[in-house]
């Protein structure tokens, strides 16, 4: 089991960049956690898909549903105090601590592609990257 970010859930399910990793990461372990948090920051990240209109109503409503059928049953609360606590440390934003806090909670990576975490945090990020390129199927819409 591994921690992943709402962007590595995001690179899974939409074409991006970063979509080839994901999928490699996915193949490796297909076990990811996230902190509940993670379906809001997919809503908006599919909202945005919406305004920029590279997604219709439907195929962001599947996108979710696909996505909260992917961790369903790993989604867990964090405690506030070792959010802020990790916050103030770091200097990142609260919503990037959650997925810190509950690696930490778990004791388990977090893979993820933001750099800030990965700098913050290298005793629990490791970069998406470093899975490298999978060549299998795409997952995408």
């Amino acid at each position: 089991m591994i921690v992943v970010d709402t962007n590595v859930i995001s690179y899974l399910l939409l074409p991006t960049p970063h979509t080839a990793n994901a999928e490699r990461l996915f193949q490796a372990d297909p076990d990811w956690a996230a902190p509940v948090l993670w379906r809001s920051e997919m809503r908006n990240v599919l909202a945005l898909y919406l305004r920029k209109g590279l997604l219709r109503l439907d195929q962001a409503i599947r996108l979710q549903s696909r996505a909260e059928d992917l961790l369903h049953g790993n989604e867990y609360q964090v405690p506030s105090t070792a959010v802020l606590t990790l916050a103030q440390q770091s200097g990142c934003s609260a919503y990037d601590c959650e997925f810190v806090a509950l690696a930490q909670d778990l004791e388990i990576p977090l893979i993820t592609a933001d750099k800030s975490l990965l700098s913050a945090f290298p005793e629990h990020a490791r970069p998406l990257a470093g899975f490298g390129v999978f060549g299998g199927q795409s997952k995408n819409i």
